[in-house]
């Protein structure tokens, strides 16, 4: 199973910063997103990055885990040379990270 099968992402940036939601489709999924989406596996999955530091935060609440990860974006839009230095497709590239359904 990939995270897609679980749930949905918003993402944002700001500078050098982006913000990547992962949301459960099902609340009672986020037990399983909480225990397998790790920073670590976050970072592993998007090694191409030279991220500097990366944060991740649990709404429960929402069924949301929230990644901010620092350096993601080579700069920022005005300062990175990358074809795409907005941060809306390390959404979508996370989205394949393979999730063991235990």
């Amino acid at each position: 199973m990939i995270l897609r099968d679980l749930a949905h992402v918003r993402t944002g940036d700001k500078g050098d910063i982006s913000q990547i939601a992962v949301i459960a489709y099902r609340s009672e999924d986020f037990a399983l997103l909480a225990s397998a989406v790790t920073a670590e596996r976050v970072v592993a999955h998007l090694a191409d990055l030279s991220v500097r530091r990366i944060s991740r935060f649990e709404l429960p609440g929402l069924g949301a885990l929230n990644f901010v990860l620092e350096g993601a974006l080579r700069g920022g839009v005005t300062r990175s040379l990358a074809l795409d230095a907005h941060g809306k497709t390390l959404g979508a590239q996370l989205l394949d990270l393979e999730i063991d359904p235990q």
